[in-house]
């Protein structure tokens, strides 16, 4: 998890204490009669409740400790989606503590703004270029650029950081089979297509893969399956290429960030009635005629207020994946994301899908 803030550590404390005592006084009355069945010493129960959640009390407050730092000098890092959002704000941060950067930008050949103001860095350490992730023949190519521009190609690439996504919504019945298949061929299988290019070089670098997931690749969310799927994909993908490359040294990390909107833009007002209008518009007609025009609405009204919500700070993000690329034992996951969305999806993913739903939905 991401640095807690003051005010994240005192909400996950109190919420973990709520617990401690409501499970405290109520549930050890129903486990007891349980134990007593099996003839187990009833103290055992309430023991084990307050152990626990002084425990997760620890976890929650405690600072993350320190692995051990890598050296940076002479590593060098290609980072996928630099035209703005996490990718821009890493490839600036990176190349402050010393890492070559090698920044992907989509954008650069239209002149893009993230991808100029990289470029006037007019640095040695800080390469830009053209990428378009969804190209084999651009990948390819930027696999062979990096290859002939590394300080010892023989030594490797330290880390890929596969950053580069798209973000869509729409309800099932709204979204296209060929949505489903743009979202995912950036996320999911551009993702695969770039590690798969330069995980030779990051094998001899016995190096990082860190990849962008989302809280949404853990846990499912209406009128978000296109973009659920494609992120549940590369958690899935990141799992397997993990057993697979721990044998080599390689350590892969999976980054899952929360609600970012404010930060990222991600979400406006502007691309939301866009999209919207255009759900609309190719939805088939007997799916407008059973929603209706207002229900639809109410949807995208839903959708608008989420703009320029949750954490406005990219930072989080950028220091989890900072952890990833230098910490000689990084974690597997890291949760960048708000109280209230971490709780849930601890909820999502540990609870029975009765109770989560009943809670979410």
């Amino acid at each position: 998890m991401a640095p807690l803030s003051g005010f994240r550590v005192a909400l996950l404390v109190s919420f973990s204490v709520f617990l401690t005592v409501v499970l405290g006084f109520g549930l050890p009355a129903l486990l007891n009669a349980s134990m007593r069945v099996v003839g187990l010493p009833e103290t055992s129960v309430t023991e084990c409740i307050v152990v626990l959640y002084a425990l997760f009390v620890l976890y929650v407050a405690t600072p993350r400790i320190p692995r051990g730092v890598v050296e940076v000098k002479g590593k060098a890092v290609f980072i996928t989606g630099c035209d703005c959002g996490f990718g821009h704000a890493l490839a600036k941060h990176l190349h402050k503590l010393g890492f070559t950067v090698f920044a992907a930008c989509f954008l650069k050949d239209k002149g893009g703004e993230g991808a100029k103001e990289l470029e006037e860095f007019h640095s040695d350490r800080m390469k830009v270029f053209q990428l378009d992730v969804c190209s084999d023949e651009q990948v390819n190519q930027v696999a062979e650029y990096i290859k002939d521009n590394l300080e010892d190609s023989e030594k490797g690439l330290w880390a890929v950081v596969n950053n580069a996504g798209v973000s869509t919504f729409g309800e099932v019945e709204f979204s296209s089979m060929e949505t489903y298949k743009q979202v995912s061929e950036v996320n999911l299988w551009g993702t695969i297509r770039v590690t798969k290019a330069v995980l030779p070089l990051i094998r001899r670098a016995k190096g990082r893969i860190v990849n962008l997931s989302s809280m949404y690749g853990r846990m499912g969310n209406a009128m978000s399956s296109s973009y659920c799927v494609s992120k549940y994909g590369v958690e899935v993908f990141s799992d397997c290429l993990r057993y697979e490359m721990k044998s080599w040294g390689v350590k892969v990390s999976i980054v899952e960030p929360g609600n970012f909107s404010a930060a990222t833009s991600i979400l406006t007002r502007d691309n939301v009635a866009s999209m919207a209008n255009k759900l609309w518009n190719e939805a088939p007609p007997l799916v407008k005629e059973d929603y209706g025009k207002a229900r639809f609405e109410q949807l995208m009204a839903v959708i608008r207020s989420l703009c320029n919500s949750g954490n406005k700070n990219l930072a989080p993000v950028v220091d989890d994946i900072t952890d990833a690329l230098v910490s000689k034992r990084p974690y597997t996951r890291y949760s960048p994301m708000e109280p209230h969305w971490w709780i849930r999806m601890q909820m999502m993913t540990h609870v029975p899908a009765a109770v989560s739903d009943f809670l979410y939905y």
